[in-house]
């Protein structure tokens, strides 16, 4: 929790102030509070006018981002205007609202259509009936949208308001207590007693370890806090920029004897949004608003339309074509007599039901249903639902794309092989390696027996020393951090004080460098304190080492490495420990003829593999390293160029004294979900940055790849005809997985992409490895361009965001790298195996019961639509409405709108059945259950059962035309309902009570409808039997064909059910 002391100030005069954070509330001490209004971007469309917060903001000074001195505690000494900090997630505010939601709707085609179709209404020459027969249908679709849009405001505005009422204040010589960083700082001073603090920034970058912070080192020396507003020092910040892991700036204290000069790099930052762990921070403000890196860091996925959506969008395109040409027809046969241009308004209108209205209503109540059933699904517990659009995709998915760490593995590290060259020491030997830790700290070297052989004594002394010297690498090489807590038995000031093994937890920036330090412990060299400025091992014996850190260089995906320089505070001895990927040591390291062998058998074990390097150092070579490295620190331009360029005066000949395997097990249930995702015909890539080998590895134990397929490992290429010979050669192969690494992945998509992808989407399963989050990203367009099929992309890192939002489906699974791409997902799942089911059983039923739905409506509309052609042929073309008011409105509402809806429930096979028979998912990777051909046997449905119906009230009725009406519609309500019946699969409770429902609700509204029925002919006999006649010469022929196709050519679900 963040605290600062304040005067009430403008808030855009906030840069420059100093807070103060902690993690405990409260307040102390005299406040002014004002509200917090941390920023971020108003929801947009497009990236236009990224650099200013309006159109005018050059004239306001804030188009251009620029670099910026900051005065402590002097923010009138300005030199721009800077945004306010306020943060605005709403689409439209209090005035906008409608207006911005009815031009959303009625920008696009249909919604317009049905608008003018209403206003047309208001002219005489083309008024069919009441008012509200065309006003109730879309004033209903525009109310159902304006509430939904209004209940998301609603929240969205909920969450601003909770975020910008926090409180914060700015430091004099008063008090108050913070919640958390209201504007990205500069820290500059702690209350810690190590001189550092940690920061979660999950909310910002999804990762969920603790980052180390350090202050700047002058400000931290002063007595007090308030002290920071009694100097006279600035800070130079660089422009505002995207990249949250660096940060270039330097800090000057103008009174000092002589000047301070220090510079300032990502580990002196406090990002807005992140959170301290314990103690006090101070912190001078250097963004804010639009400048913050969480807001610049915000972009807007793209807005994905559903496939489904897509053709049922084409199949409404097909039936407006259709209203126009019944219309024209209508026309042509009145020889296009008199006014027949209005003739043809008055058709439109008159068929326009051709075109249902309700069609898109019932689809997005149906989606919000499969929505509400995924979440509520206990055999997938915290499964979120963040798409609510587009849970039918998932039922059509053909390619699904995942990431290795995190995903298909559980990302937590078991330490399984320490190598030294000549010996290797495994899980069962790992009593050896303690042995010898053991020796090393109890034995002085020189007690040794004289009995024994000096060969023999330079041998065992020669492995000890150097499995001593490999473990005492390993405990010091890594950022990672012993914490103490209370345990119930013993305080955390006691347990840091005697290094209480069980109050002690370690935290770090990777589950890589915890499982390293936990294994040092359990062979007898724990890591118990660690400061900004030393470290202290513990021995077998009890005994402290203290080490003194010099420098440390943190791990980087550019530089994938990390090193630390120390000093053994009992020997006076500089040593410069590195470990990395081998890739990057086997040229750091001293000449050897195993690294890379041995490095290849680890990976190919599934074994996250690092190398351990040392260079001793004398005073002197330090001494000159530390000159420049300062000096390369303080350069403001070109400073990581620089910097990397000193470091790298030390990584020469750097003497190798081990490798490491770490172990990331696989994540409960990945074989069988992978399998089930085989059979159901989904073609499963995997895209990793991991190494080849471990890569291949861990696609073979997960069953990625199976034992009967064989892998073809495509060759490192660099060009073109090397890439044109590898391509040759892997066209020969058949039926085997692809792995290839991004080097070669990037080369062939250069020179041939066209002829890579046609093979690559040939193979059962591709694995890329070494893969950046931009080509997984383009991996996914690709395939998606290519193959015009659905992809689904699921990962748990922020490095896999790009890809989850360029697939058609989109998911994220919470794991220990965070959040971030559970949130920027469409669907979030807790663990893989959850997908199985996500897919087989809620995509699926998602798909087929939308497809079932929207033919239904169409069919509902195509009915009546029918029987009003029918009229109008039988008198002599008159543009004149076979049903007015109510009747028209409350056929596709009250009516028919229950049981039509519950088509949602409707279900082919139990969920265990679509789990245990994942090839019935197969079948819909074709777009069967909305097609061309399904579309056109409801077509000739619905105009048959009208057809008949029509006729038959024409035939039937006696005298009067309101018996015509009161027939066709009764017959046209059972029909409605008896077809929803013969649809269904599997009966539903809320199924019976939909129909009877309705049934009842026409049957108690007749009584209201005198004006359009006669009530005394419903009453009798003869209105009965015709109505049963009609209606059963309307249906029984498809209950027949129905079940004659059940019974001769079933479909494979019904074998199953059977």
């Amino acid at each position: 929790m963040a605290i600062c002391r304040c005067r009430l100030i403008p808030i855009w005069r906030l840069l420059g102030g100093v807070c103060l954070a902690s993690p405990s509330t409260g307040a102390a001490g005299m406040t002014d509070n004002i509200p917090l209004q941390p920023v971020r971007h108003k929801k947009r469309h497009d990236n236009k006018n990224r650099n200013g917060c309006c159109p005018w903001s050059r004239c306001c000074g804030m188009g251009d981002f620029r670099p910026r001195t900051v005065w402590l505690g002097h923010p009138e000494k300005r030199e721009q205007r800077y945004p306010r900090n306020v943060i605005n997630n709403q689409k439209y505010n209090f005035f906008t609202f409608l207006p911005g939601v009815l031009f959303n709707q009625f920008k696009y085609f249909f919604n317009l259509y049905f608008l003018l179709l209403a206003c047309s209404q208001f002219v005489n020459e083309l008024r069919l009936g009441a008012l509200y027969t065309y006003w109730v249908p879309l004033g209903f679709v525009l109310i159902i949208t304006i509430m939904r849009e209004a209940v998301e405001e609603i929240r969205c505005y909920c969450r601003d308001k909770e975020v910008n009422s926090q409180i914060y204040s700015k430091l004099s010589t008063r008090g108050c207590k913070l919640k958390s960083f209201p504007a990205d700082m500069i820290f500059l001073r702690t209350s810690e007693r190590n001189g550092s603090c940690f920061l979660r920034t999950d909310q910002l970058d999804g990762e969920t370890d603790w980052k180390l912070r350090l202050p700047v080192a002058c400000t931290q020396r002063l007595p007090t806090a308030a002290d920071l507003l009694q100097i006279r020092s600035y800070v130079y910040a660089e422009e505002p920029n995207i990249d949250i892991h660096n940060f270039i700036g330097t800090f000057t204290r103008e009174d000092g004897d002589p000047p301070v000069n220090e510079s300032l790099s990502i580990e002196n930052t406090l990002w807005a949004s992140t959170v301290i762990a314990s103690g006090t921070v101070v912190g001078v403000v250097i963004y804010t608003g639009k400048e913050l890196r969480s807001v610049m860091n915000t972009s807007n996925p793209r807005h994905k339309v559903g496939l489904f959506d897509l053709e049922v969008n084409c199949l409404t395109k097909i039936l407006f074509g259709a209203l126009v040409v019944v219309s024209l027809v209508m026309v042509a046969l009145q020889h296009f007599a008199g006014r027949w241009y209005l003739q043809i308004f008055r058709f439109l209108l008159l068929f326009s039901n051709i075109v249902p209205i309700s069609l898109r209503v019932n689809l997005d109540m149906g989606k919000m249903v499969f929505s509400w059933m995924i979440r509520r699904d206990s055999k997938i517990p915290g499964t979120v639902v963040r798409a609510s659009t587009i849970p039918e995709q998932l039922g059509r998915i053909s390619y699904l794309l995942t990431d290795k760490t995190g995903t298909l593995t559980q990302n937590e590290m078991v330490f399984r092989r320490l190598h030294l060259g000549t010996v290797a020491y495994g899980m069962d030997s790992m009593d050896e390696v303690q042995s010898h830790v053991f020796s090393a700290y109890t034995q002085p070297s020189h007690d040794v027996p004289a009995s024994r052989a000096p060969a023999a004594t330079k041998v065992r002394k020669t492995i000890s020393s150097r499995v001593h010297e490999a473990v005492k690498a390993i405990a010091l090489v890594h950022c990672v951090t012993p914490v103490y807590e209370a345990n119930g038995v013993t305080d955390q000031a006691e347990a840091e004080q005697h290094y209480e093994d069980t109050c002690r937890v370690y935290q770090a920036a990777s589950p890589d460098e915890v499982s390293l330090v936990q294994w040092t412990e359990s062979v007898g060299l724990t890591l118990v304190g660690r400061d900004h400025n030393s470290m202290q091992l513990r021995t077998p014996s009890g005994q402290i080492l203290n080490f003194t850190i010099l420098q440390i260089f943190p791990f980087t995906y550019e530089s994938k490495r990390m090193g630390i320089i120390v000093r053994d505070e009992s020997t006076g001895e500089i040593s410069f420990y590195m470990k990395g990927a081998d890739v990057v040591m086997a040229g750091i390291v001293q000449y050897n003829d195993w690294l890379e062998e041995e490095c290849g058998n680890m990976a190919r074990e599934g074994l996250r593999v690092l190398v351990v390097s040392k260079k001793s150092l004398t005073e002197e070579q330090y001494q000159d390293f530390e000159a420049r490295y300062i000096q390369a620190k303080l350069s403001v331009h070109d400073r990581s160029l620089k910097v990397a360029t000193v470091i790298e005066s030390l990584e020469m000949e750097m003497e190798l004294l081990c490798l490491t395997g770490v172990e990331d097990q696989l994540q409960a249930d990945v074989r069988p979900t992978l399998e089930i995702l085989r059979n159901a015909g989904i073609k499963v890539w995997m895209l990793t940055g991991d190494k080849l080998e471990t890569a291949t590895c861990t696609a073979k134990n997960a069953h990625l790849v199976t034992r009967n397929q064989d892998i073809h490992i495509f060759r490192s290429v660099t060009t073109r005809g090397e890439a044109h010979l590898e391509l040759n050669a892997f066209r020969r192969k058949h039926d085997c997985a692809l792995v290839i690494s991004g080097d070669s992945l990037e080369v062939c998509l250069k020179f041939y992409e066209y002829e890579f992808m046609e093979l690559a989407c040939q193979c059962p399963a591709v694995v890329c490895c070494r893969c950046a989050p931009t080509q997984k990203a383009q991996i996914v367009r690709l395939l998606q361009e290519r193959t015009g099929k659905l992809t689904c992309a699921v990962g748990d890192g922020g490095n896999d965001v790009s890809m989850i939002q360029e697939a058609d489906c989109g998911v994220g699974v919470e794991g220990k790298e965070g959040k971030q791409a559970s949130l920027a997902a469409d669907f979030s799942v807790t663990q893989f195996k959850h997908l199985g089911r996500l897919l087989m059983v809620h995509g699926r039923n998602s798909y087929k019961r939308s497809a079932g739905l929207s033919q239904f409506v169409i069919h509902r509309s195509l009915c009546i639509s029918t029987m009003q052609a029918v009229f109008s042929s039988v008198f002599y073309f008159a543009s004149v409405p076979l049903y007015q008011g109510f009747l028209i409105i409350g056929y596709s509402t009250i009516y028919t709108m229950f049981p039509v809806f519950s088509l949602v429930l409707d279900k082919d096979v139990k969920s265990e059945v679509a789990m245990l028979y994942p090839e019935l998912y197969k079948d819909l990777l074709k777009g069967r259950p909305l097609s061309f051909k399904t579309f056109l046997i409801w077509v000739l449905i619905s105009i048959y059962q009208g057809s008949i119906i029509m006729y038959g009230a024409l035939l039937l009725f006696e005298s009067e035309f309101v018996h015509i009406v009161a027939i066709s519609f009764t017959s046209l309500i059972l029909t409605e309902l008896l077809m929803v019946a013969l649809t269904i699969q599997t009966w539903h409770w809320l199924m019976i009570v939909a129909e009877l429902l309705s049934l009842a609700c026409y049957i108690a509204s007749l009584v209201f409808l005198h004006e359009f029925i006669d009530v005394y002919f419903i009453a009798t006999l003869s209105f009965l039997w015709k109505v049963t006649v009609i209606t059963l010469v309307s249906c029984l022929p498809l209950y027949i064909l129905k079940y004659l196709r059940r019974r001769f050519s079933p479909p494979n679900y019904s074998k199953l059910t059977s």
